[in-house]
């Protein structure tokens, strides 16, 4: 039987990151990955850090490829009616910017500091089940997972569940003890990874009545774009040249020229929101995806994550070190009013500039009038400029629901 002090569940940025932090305040981890390394380091999501973001990864020492590979933006434009208007993020907040870094190179960074460290991270290690969590189950908790087809077990005092929504730490949750507040939309993105330099200094988000779409970078030599699509969508219907052909309608503006190159990865991805709540079960932790899923509209998935367990680290620290529970006992509340900011921001974005196919011509009208509102009053466009660069990173807020002792 293997022992640590805390178990982590799942190999991406939040379970990764959790780690460096614990290891800088002196905490032993073993982080269990269910993929392989080449897998877990491919996973094409997110590409958008806050500032708080990269600040903590800065802290840390984690940020020198970030700085030399991410593209600092200033700005983001918004597009309605074939109309750019430039929100400037930087004038707006007192100088804060977003970095577009690929939530990829964040996990490669980090899982190259954790091996080079030689702290253990063992990939291909599919967690079966947990043991002892639950608040009055005495003892340690142990985690059962098959490692290279052989069963182990992990002994430790206590367990961050970073594995996603699909994982086994939240199923792990008592259905009576815990809520899945969801909502499902009428769409999806279509998302293209191409080798073409882009052809925007900063991101597009345009509206049009086609659908959305989207202008993101990945690096000065590869562009990541979107297309709004209908959830049941068949991607086989999509070759490349009718994505291309999409998006210089929907992106089109007098006086911009939208490069081709090759499409290097496609995909459908359904979107939805999802928060469990309370995020803690005992000796047991929910972190990023595990606990919550956004829009991709406002960029904070993994803004979101990093949050959690820059949280959950603190309090981890203090239970360990100082045995004090106060944080343990917060975390929830802590994270969740967060989340709940986090999901109001992503739903408003998306409902700006998403072809709504449920939508009656009065709803349109409204829409219209949100996006006219956004880009003419400074007040509204301050208010996303705040969101979409990162509200504090830890804030404490009104109490929410709590989590079970």
């Amino acid at each position: 039987m293997r022992r640590t002090q805390v178990g982590i569940v799942g190999g991406g940025p939040a379970g990764l990151l959790l780690g460096e932090l614990l290891a800088a305040a002196g905490i032993d981890t073993v982080l269990l990955e269910a993929r392989d390394r080449a897998y877990a380091e491919a996973r094409i999501r997110a590409g958008v850090l806050e500032q708080g973001s990269v600040d903590l990864l800065d802290q840390l020492g984690l940020a020198k490829r970030l700085h030399e590979e991410g593209l600092v933006h200033r700005g983001i434009y918004l597009q309605f009616n074939g109309e750019r208007h430039r929100i400037d993020l930087a004038e707006l907040t007192g100088g804060k910017t977003i970095t577009v870094y690929g939530q990829q190179e964040v996990v490669r960074d980090l899982t190259a500091a954790r091996l080079a460290a030689g702290r253990e991270l063992l990939f291909d290690a599919e967690v079966l089940g947990l043991q002892g969590v639950g608040p009055t189950e005495p003892g340690r908790p142990t985690i059962r997972f098959r490692h290279h087809g052989e069963e182990e077990l992990l002994e430790c005092d206590l367990v961050a569940g970073c594995d996603g929504s699909h994982g086994r730490c939240l199923s792990a949750f008592p259905t009576e003890l815990i809520s899945i507040h969801e909502r499902q939309y009428p769409f999806a993105w279509l998302g293209a990874l191409a080798q073409v330099a882009p052809s925007s200094d900063e991101l597009i988000y345009s509206f049009h009545d086609r659908g959305f779409a989207l202008h993101s970078l990945r690096s000065p030599a590869i562009s990541r774009l979107y297309l709004q699509v209908d959830p049941h969508e068949d991607l086989g219907e999509w070759p490349d040249q009718r994505i291309w052909d999409e998006l210089h309608i929907r992106l089109g503006a007098p006086g911009w020229t939208l490069h081709e190159g090759q499409i290097l990865d496609k995909s459908i991805t359904p979107m939805r929101s999802s928060v469990a709540e309370p995020m803690r079960y005992g000796k047991l932790f929910l972190a990023g995806d595990a606990a919550h899923i956004v829009p991709p509209t406002g960029a904070k998935g993994l803004n979101l994550a990093l949050a959690d367990v820059r949280v959950l680290a603190e309090a981890f620290q203090r239970f360990l070190q100082h045995q004090d529970s106060t944080g343990l006992d917060r975390y929830s509340q802590r994270c969740l009013n967060r989340v709940w900011k986090a999901q109001n921001f992503s739903i408003t974005m998306t409902g700006l500039l998403h072809l709504n196919p449920e939508d009656d011509a009065f709803g349109r009208r409204l829409q219209g009038a949100r996006q006219e509102y956004i880009v003419q009053s400074l007040a509204a466009s301050t208010a996303l400029a705040e969101n979409y660069v990162g509200l504090p990173f830890v804030d404490s807020g009104a109490d929410v629901q709590s989590a079970p002792a």
